[in-house]
Formats: structure tokens, C-alpha cells, sequence
């Protein structure tokens, strides 16, 4: 099963026992607001870990690839990207820093001005979930080999209409973004 079919499943399955918690209950409800505190803070502690560890193992291994072109503006055109592993791992990691933040921001919003109290244990679920499913999670914590599908760069996960286009890392790609950057050079 697909993650996104994953997080889909995980999602109503949640939402169905989120029925049967009692949130007016003043006592349940600390519960599962401290509950959905302590996996965030979780989540967070578990990225700086890796944060922490991705700067010590400071890998300069050089990758390069090319970037596809956003479907969101077509006449952009696929960019060559040349990184290190290093600096790709922070970057990956950072992304993901910045998908909690907008979660507890959204939660907030949720929870502290409209009084929704079913999302707090949904996405203290989801969280965890999203952070097993993390692939700097995978290679830094438990320790798998970037191989297979944790190759870098990583390919973004299929939306639930299809997969996107990930990153090309063949040689006639990246020699072909090589000779573009080199003719826009020229002119």
C-alpha cells in the first residue's frame, strides 16, 4: 500500500475513534492536548538529532542532479543542482522542520480560535507517521543504507493522483543541463 493510501487509511481510521474519545470532558481533553504537545516536541527533538547528526558526519560526497520543472509553471525549465550530501540532508531536513511548523501553526488556529478538538489527536497520529515515513529518519536514525529508494536525492512521494516527476540523476541529463548553463553563459 502506498503512503499516501497509507495516511489516507490512518486518517479515517483516526477520525472514527476520535468519535468516540469523550472531548468535553475537560480531563480527556489536557490529555490529549499534552499528548499532541509531547509528540510534536518528539517529532522536533528527533529532527535536530538529525540535524546534529548530518553536520557531524559532514559528508562533501558532490551530487549532482536536474531538478524537473514545476507543473505549476510550465515555462520554467528543469535546473542542474550541484550540492553535497551534506548541505542536500539539511536542506531535505529543513523542509521538513518547516511542514511541523505550519502544522502546529494550523493546530493553533484550529484548536485555540475555532475550538476544533478532534484534529489534536488525528495529527498527533499523522505526525508520527509522517516522521516514520521521513526518509532522513530512515538513513540517520535507523540507520539504513542510502540505497534503492533512499538514494539521494529523493524522489517526492506520488500524490494520490499519480507519481510526480522526481529528480534525474542519469549522465545525459545532467550533460545536457551542463551544456544549457553553458550556452545561456555564452550569450
Amino acid at each position: 500500500m502506498s503512503s499516501p493510501v497509507q495516511n489516507l487509511v490512518i486518517s479515517l481510521a483516526a477520525m472514527q475513534l476520535a468519535r468516540r474519545i469523550p472531548f468535553e470532558n475537560p480531563e480527556v481533553l489536557n490529555y490529549v492536548r499534552i499528548g499532541y504537545a509531547c509528540t510534536q516536541l518528539v517529532i522536533l527533538g528527533v529532527y535536530y538529532y538529525i540535524t546534529m547528526q548530518v553536520k557531524k558526519k559532514n559528508d562533501q560526497t558532490v551530487l549532482k542532479y536536474v531538478e524537473p520543472a514545476s507543473p505549476m509553471s510550465p515555462d520554467q525549465e528543469p535546473k542542474l543542482v550541484t550540492t553535497t550530501v551534506r548541505d542536500y540532508d539539511l536542506s531535505e531536513v529543513s523542509k521538513l522542520l518547516r511542514s511541523v511548523y505550519i502544522g502546529i501553526a494550523m493546530m493553533a488556529f484550529l484548536h485555540g480560535y475555532m475550538n476544533f478538538t478532534q484534529p489534536l489527536f488525528i495529527q498527533s497520529l499523522m505526525g508520527l507517521k509522517g516522521l516514520y515515513d521521513a526518509k532522513p529518519v530512515t538513513i540517520h536514525v535507523l540507520g539504513q543504507k542510502a540505497e534503492g529508494d533512499l538514494k539521494r536525492p529523493w524522489k517526492a512521494g506520488g500524490g494520490m493522483f499519480g507519481a510526480t516527476p522526481g529528480p534525474q540523476t542519469d549522465n545525459a541529463a545532467i550533460a545536457e543541463a551542463e551544456k544549457k548553463i553553458g550556452s545561456k553563459k555564452e550569450d
